[in-house]
């Protein structure tokens, strides 16, 4: 379906960000925030979800780098929402059962309108690069509280940090590659109430 896109800009004082998005993309992430494992992660997010992302952000990192990753989350799920409209045709679930090596992790995403994040994954508290491994939930609730995602984020399996973030960001990418498909069975929105 043509026209599923999205443009935010947002403006703070901690940061500066510009972001465009694709629903219906081909999986090309241009992703530049200055914390270069994060933009790694949106570029596989984008890759796996086969959505056209482009990200240009600013923070204080020399504070730390909370602001610009939960700020680049506020964005992306402003974005999703706006780029799915009325939501009409969509599928509306979406999962993803994904290996990363010795890690396995499941996403699984309802566009349901009701914020709601379920983050079972036990990370140990580090740097990979400049980036804290405990922004990680902070970015995923940003995404779910402006997109209105229900998301249940599980690890099943594994030890490596980096495999770990990197199977939920390609998880969350597939998982929402399915949600947002237009199922061409579904002429109205997918909820008995009427409306997500």
């Amino acid at each position: 379906m043509p026209g599923r896109t999205s443009v935010i800009k947002r403006q703070t004082a901690e940061t500066k960000i510009e972001l465009s998005f694709n629903i219906d993309g081909q999986g090309k992430g241009e992703v530049d925030t200055k914390i270069p494992f994060f933009d790694h992660m949106l570029s596989l997010f984008a890759r796996h979800g086969l959505f056209d992302l482009k990200v240009e952000a600013r923070g204080d990192l020399g504070v730390d780098s909370h602001h610009t990753v939960e700020d680049v989350g506020i964005c992306l799920g402003q974005a999703i929402k706006e780029s799915l409209g009325d939501k009409k045709g969509i599928a509306r679930y979406g999962y993803s059962l994904l290996p990363m090596d010795e890690t396995l992790v499941a996403v699984a995403a309802d566009i349901s309108g009701r914020p709601y994040l379920a983050y079972d994954i036990d990370l140990p508290i580090e740097t990979i690069g400049n980036f804290d491994t405990s922004l990680v939930p902070e970015f995923l609730q940003a995404v779910v509280n402006n997109a209105g995602l229900t998301l249940h984020v599980r690890l099943f399996t594994g030890r490596n940090p980096h495999h770990i973030i990197e199977a939920v960001f390609k998880g969350l990418g597939k998982a929402l590659d399915m949600a947002t498909t237009i199922d061409p069975r579904i002429s109205d929105i997918p909820s008995t109430k009427g409306q997500l």
